[in-house]
């Protein structure tokens, strides 16, 4: 896989941002190098209107156009695994998803597929989120679970530490331009879940993961391969216990967090939460700490441009 060694240089030689974006999609340019120094690193919209700061905290970003152009095919991956209502913080709130998916429609994405490999019965699932009800009047949108392997194909996992093939679903492989929207939440075995753990959403066999494999490794194993362009990150209300399927306490956070680096945006969202009771540092989740130490990812949110918006 080549890479620009030296992205000012690329930019001087006048290759555009379409350009670069391209390249992205491409998987040539690692998303959170691409056309870095322009942009923030992470943005931090709070408001009480969903829409509202899911859009406020993109644009803030660079602006949807930034990551998806005309014709483009879009995968979005939400949470919604789960057989529970908007208000149990198991699944993506609908408010949220339906905004990227009406942005990338604005943008002029060609299909838009809404995805997810769902725990629950696909059914239930379907309904109770309501994210294909909140979605279903947004152009070329189609919100789907996927069970059937035929769905997936191999991958080569050429960085990974417990396993070096995996299946992934091939829409996403496809895909001019993924991106995540998890919800943040609490989880039995990880710690959290957020968009690196939601990852798992596009594998055949995440059975392995918790049973066969290092638990935190295999996450990380993971998203060497299956990294995001654009992490739009489900603050509004956060499952602070008993994730990722709940019961639990739900803490209202009303925020949206959007970030090319999907290590970033899942520190600063563990940063910002109160998890079990608690504060809990993101080096002390351990396949977000050990993202960062495989340079896939900044977890120094201290030294991140990132850039705060109230509406």
């Amino acid at each position: 896989m080549s890479r620009y060694n030296n992205r000012r240089e690329f930019l001087r030689n006048g290759l555009v941002a379409s350009a670069a974006i391209a390249g992205v999609s491409l998987g040539i340019i690692e998303p959170s190098e691409s056309l870095a120094d322009e942009y923030p690193d992470l943005t931090i919209c709070n408001g009480k209107d969903p829409a509202i700061i899911t859009r406020q905290a993109i644009d803030a970003l660079g602006g949807i156009k930034r990551f998806v152009k005309p014709g483009a095919k879009v995968l979005i991956k939400p949470n919604m695994s789960f057989a529970r209502g908007p208000e149990s913080g198991a699944n993506t709130n609908p408010l949220v998803v339906r905004e990227v998916a009406r942005l990338c429609a604005d943008a002029g994405a060609s299909r838009i597929s809404i995805v997810d490999n769902v725990l629950n019965n696909p059914s239930d699932c379907m309904k109770l989120s309501k994210i294909p009800e909140f979605c279903k009047e947004v152009p070329n949108t189609h919100v789907n679970y996927v069970k059937n392997e035929r769905l997936f194909r191999d991958v080569a996992v050429d960085r990974g530490t417990q396993f070096k093939k995996m299946k992934v679903l091939s829409d996403a492989l496809d895909a001019d331009t993924l991106i995540a929207v998890p919800v943040g939440k609490s989880h039995g075995s990880s710690g959290v879940s957020m968009s690196m753990k939601g990852m798992m959403g596009l594998i055949y066999d995440r059975i392995s993961f918790h049973n066969r494999y290092d638990l935190h490794e295999s996450i990380v194993d993971m998203v060497t391969v299956l990294k995001p362009h654009l992490v739009v990150m489900d603050g509004t209300r956060i499952l602070s216990t008993g994730g990722p399927g709940g019961p639990g306490v739900v803490i209202p956070m009303d925020l949206v967090i959007a970030s090319t680096d999907m290590v970033a945006a899942d520190a600063q969202m563990t940063a910002l939460g109160k998890w079990y009771g608690k504060k809990i540092q993101p080096k002390q989740i351990k396949h977000i700490r050990i993202a960062a130490e495989r340079g896939l990812g900044r977890i120094d949110l201290e030294n991140l441009n990132i850039k705060k918006i109230s509406v």
